[in-house]
C-alpha cells in the first residue's frame, strides 16, 4: 500500500483498539511520560484540520518555545472524552492538514509511535506491519520534530528483522520496532536492544 494508504490503516487500527480500552485504562501512563492515554490521543488529533497560521498562533501562545507547542494544542483538545476522541479520529482516517505532510509519513509516524506510546505500557503488543516500520524508520531519522538523527549520533542501529540499518558507530541491534521507539527517544525501549550501541544510548536517553 501507498504511504496514505498505511497511515490510514493504521488510525483505524488504533480507533479499533482504543474502543477495547476500559474507562480506566484511559487515564493510564503512557510512554509520553506526561500524558496519559487520553492526553496522547487528543494530542495526536489536535494537528488535524489546522493550517500554518493555527500553528504560528499556537507557537505565539506558547511564547515560541517550541517544546511548549505540543502542550498548547493538547488544551485545545483536552475537553474531549474516550467517545468522542475516537469518534474524531474515525472521521479523520485520511490525514488532514499538516499531517498529510511529506506524502503522509507524518500521519504514519505519529500514529505508529504514539499507538506504541500507549500499548507497551499497557502490556498490550501487538505485531507492527513491516511495510509501515520501512516507512517509519528513514522519515524517523529526518523529520524535523522526531529528531532522530540526534538521538542516534555515533550510533548505528540495526533492524534485525527487516534489514535496516543507519548511522556510523557502536551497534544497537533489536527489532524494527524497538529500533523505531528508540530512535524517536523512548528511553525504556533503548534497554532492548543490544551491543555496545545500546549503552551508549541508554546513557544519553536517560
Amino acid at each position: 500500500m501507498s504511504v496514505l494508504a498505511e497511515a490510514r490503516q493504521e488510525r483505524r487500527e488504533l480507533a479499533d483498539f482504543l474502543e477495547q480500552l476500559e474507562p480506566h485504562q484511559w487515564e493510564a501512563p503512557t510512554l509520553c511520560s506526561r500524558w496519559t492515554v487520553r492526553e496522547v490521543v487528543a494530542h495526536m488529533i489536535s494537528y488535524e484540520e489546522h493550517t500554518s497560521r493555527d500553528l504560528l498562533n499556537r507557537l505565539a501562545k506558547a511564547r515560541f518555545r517550541f517544546g511548549e507547542i505540543n502542550q498548547v494544542g493538547l488544551a485545545e483538545y483536552a475537553h474531549l472524552g474516550p467517545a468522542e476522541l475516537i469518534a474524531f479520529l474515525r472521521s479523520h482516517l485520511d490525514p488532514q492538514g499538516g499531517t498529510r505532510g511529506f506524502g503522509g509519513r507524518i500521519a504514519l509516524v505519529d500514529a505508529l509511535i504514539h499507538h506504541q506510546d500507549i500499548r507497551r505500557p499497557l502490556n498490550l503488543p501487538r505485531t507492527v506491519p513491516v511495510q509501515r516500520l520501512r516507512y517509519a524508520l528513514p522519515f524517523a531519522v529526518v523529520g524535523p520534530p522526531l529528531r532522530g538523527f540526534w538521538h542516534a549520533r555515533g550510533v548505528r542501529l540495526v533492524a534485525t528483522d527487516l534489514g535496516w540499518s543507519y548511522g556510523r558507530g557502536p551497534e544497537a541491534r533489536g527489532p524494527g520496532e524497538a529500533v523505531l521507539m528508540a530512535l524517536t527517544g523512548r528511553a525504556g525501549v533503548a534497554r532492548e536492544l543490544t551491543g555496545p550501541g545500546a549503552e551508549v544510548l541508554r546513557r544519553r536517553l536517560g
